[in-house]
């Protein structure tokens, strides 16, 4: 059983989020493209033997009583009157709603809620026979084991949060203009700490009104005030939370203070935004601490920064695209742990590329062709396969924007957008997070990788 649970909640090993909210939209001719590429034995495929615990595991998570979900998908009858539809979705890979492309770059990934071609295949399969039940026999419906939506994701893999730090509440409108909200809270620490792992989490109906939520970090200086030390985490809608690779860390200092930095947008986002007051809207971040003393063992430091695309101005008009590229470089070796694009409502596509100066090679990384603003995945890569990049490697960061009528997310087509904050506006920049090498820990990476695969070879 691997079941997965919507916005914020438990996912590990091989994630994979129910069908979304966006299920019950139409259907595009990329789905009927993919669908004819996918292909099982061509034995009978029933719901009994085959499918059910396929969705189970990965559907009801979402698609249950007071779930996201539009729809219930917890037993055969409430299945079968959508199994044209679910079929479409899968094969398309819109459900479920992680968007990162198959067989590009590097596939490994954290978190990972994409269904595999197998189970694609089955489905599709399944539906093309006439989507049967089939015969339970002895057999009783598979039960989903749902965690509680309020769950923090990493606590069944490392327990409660060592601190949890709330941000000031604040009511959120029904309707209105973008909001901001900016307070301020204090750590607590007396003393460095490296940070396991890191959730944001907006509280309840929240979710849906929260766009973005960053937190930066202040230190108090000898006159009692602060000055900026740097990012601690970002949150945006769908984000699933980060994991810092073992041996490295990142630096919770000590006598320090958050600044929060929330972009609320009354009555939310997305299909499933209540359209309500929310009241006292507070956000939550998680924190999982190493244990003290653990910032001598770790050999290198990580941080997360933003990574502007500034080469290509962000004006798109009405009916228009538009492409944005950035490009950044080191003074020493880096390890790529994860990448996260970030766009608004008319970003459609984003890939992250290495440059290698010494051999004129472009490497391809990761590449997202059908992104959403309402799922902003943080793509943390397994670190065995993180990619490395020497000194002068160039990152190459590239997206893409959709201001016409084919993009389903665009609210208007007629609009002029340009840079800005506001949700109706567009961003052109991508999270990553990065571990700073020096050049002897960088050739040992490589010498172990190279010795790994060497193993696997002579294992074959």
């Amino acid at each position: 059983m691997r079941i997965k649970q919507c916005w914020n909640s438990q996912r590990s090993g091989k994630a994979a989020l129910g069908f979304a909210v966006l299920a019950v939209f139409g259907f595009t001719a990329q789905a009927q493209a993919q669908s004819s590429t996918l292909s099982i034995d061509s034995g009978a495929v029933t719901y009994a033997d085959h499918v059910a615990e396929i969705i189970t595991e990965n559907c009801v998570v979402c698609h249950r009583e007071g779930g996201i979900g539009p729809m219930q998908l917890t037993n055969f009858e409430q299945i079968r009157p959508w199994a044209p539809l679910i079929s479409m979705r899968v094969a398309s890979r819109e459900m479920p709603p992680y968007a990162y492309d198959q067989h590009i770059g590097i596939q490994e990934l954290q978190g990972d809620w994409r269904l595999t071609d197998e189970e694609i295949a089955t489905i599709t399969n399944w539906v093309a026979q006439g989507a049967p039940e089939g015969d339970w026999g002895d057999r009783s419906h598979p039960v989903a084991d749902l965690p509680n939506p309020d769950e923090w994701n990493f606590a069944a893999q490392f327990g409660e949060p060592t601190m949890v730090l709330d941000s000031a509440p604040i009511d959120v409108p029904a309707a209105g203009n973008d909001m901001w909200h900016r307070p301020y809270v204090q750590t607590g620490l007396t003393q460095d700490r490296c940070i396991k792992a890191i959730q944001v989490k907006p509280a309840g109906n929240a979710k849906a009104v929260v766009h973005h939520a960053n937190s930066d970090l202040e230190v108090m200086n000898a006159d009692g005030g602060y000055d900026d030390y740097g990012q601690l985490t970002e949150y945006a809608m769908g984000k699933w939370g980060e994991i810092m690779p073992d041996g490295v860390c990142r630096v919770l200092p000590a006598n320090s203070r958050v600044r929060w930095d929330i972009h609320l947008f009354p009555g939310g986002v997305g299909a499933t935004a209540p359209g309500t007051v929310i009241e006292d809207n507070v956000v939550e971040i998680g924190i999982w601490l190493h244990p003290e003393g653990y910032a001598e063992q770790a050999r290198f430091k990580q941080d997360l920064k933003l990574y502007r695309l500034d080469h290509g101005e962000l004006v798109i008009p009405p009916h228009g695209t538009a492409m944005t590229q950035g490009f950044h470089s080191f003074d020493h070796p880096v390890r790529i742990d994860s990448f996260q694009p970030h766009g608004h409502l008319r970003m459609r596509a984003a890939s992250l590329e290495i440059y290698y100066p010494a051999t004129g090679r472009t490497e391809q990384i990761s590449q997202i062709s059908n992104w959403s603003a309402t799922w902003h995945h943080s793509h943390l890569f397994e670190e065995n396969v993180a990619p490395l990049v020497p000194t002068g490697g160039v990152l190459v960061i590239k997206q893409w924007y959709d201001n016409t009528a084919n993009n389903p997310n665009n609210p208007d087509p007629d609009f002029w957008v340009v840079a800005g904050s506001r949700t109706a506006d567009e961003m052109t920049h991508a999270w990553i997070a990065v571990t700073h090498l020096d050049d002897e820990g960088y050739q040992e990476i490589l010498a172990q990788r190279e010795e790994a695969k060497q193993r696997s070879v002579a294992s074959e």
